[in-house]
């Protein structure tokens, strides 16, 4: 997947937090590579690469941030709701922290690991509904 400008932006700042850079570094780095540019945002997206790359060559190593959380494990009697919320994350390609969110928003309560069969029920309907306005399977 190729990384849109904003996203690379986003690593050049990264980076230059991981290399501890001050900011007259940082724009000297910037001018030395592209010369009369001082900020990222006058950079195209070849540019940023070039940067990223010198920044790699100076030890900046790019981490991947979580990607789905850490599914629940529900106890025996809430296993086929917690499959239901799976695959109706999976189908929105959502992760688990979108369901932590929704029932910190619904219910007051930060994970999903702690609701009850009942809130499990509801959380449940909210995603099917979110599905059918969306257009996606929800079976």
């Amino acid at each position: 997947m190729k990384d849109t400008r904003q996203a690379l932006i986003a690593k050049l700042h990264i980076a230059r937090q991981q290399l501890a850079m001050h900011d007259a570094d940082y724009r000297s780095l910037l001018a030395r590579i592209v010369p009369g540019c001082s900020s990222s945002t006058q950079l195209d997206q070849p540019q940023l690469v070039q940067v990223l790359a010198e920044m790699q060559r100076l030890g900046f190593v790019a981490r991947p941030g979580p990607r789905h959380g850490k599914r629940p494990q529900p106890s025996a009697g809430r296993q086929a709701l917690m499959g239901k919320i799976a695959a109706l994350l999976a189908e929105a390609r959502r992760p688990w922290r979108y369901a932590d969110a929704m029932a910190r928003r619904m219910y007051a309560i930060d994970k999903v690991d702690w609701l009850d069969t009942q809130q499990l029920h509801k959380l449940v309907a909210a995603l099917m509904i979110d599905a059918r306005r969306a257009g996606r399977k929800t079976e």
